[in-house]
């Protein structure tokens, strides 16, 4: 198993998902949990499109955390 950052962005209609690590990976959704559930498909047809290409899958080198400051 690989656990990849992904970056969430909430729009004024959707929600809007990026994978850093795997350039291109995106997707979208109309809630947060529909987007969750859109890009873990997103990234698995990513990955089986790579492997069925013969290329080889990226390591997962970002990570993701918070700051906190006050404003």
């Amino acid at each position: 198993m690989t656990e990849y950052a992904v970056i969430y962005e909430q729009g004024d209609t959707n929600w809007g998902a990026i994978v850093p690590d795997l350039p291109g990976c995106v997707s979208i959704g109309p809630t947060f949990d529909a987007v969750q559930e859109n890009v873990k498909e997103a990234i698995e047809l990513y990955i089986e499109t790579l492997r069925e290409r013969g290329e080889p899958v990226p390591a997962a080198k970002h990570r993701l955390g918070s700051v906190r400051v006050a404003v």
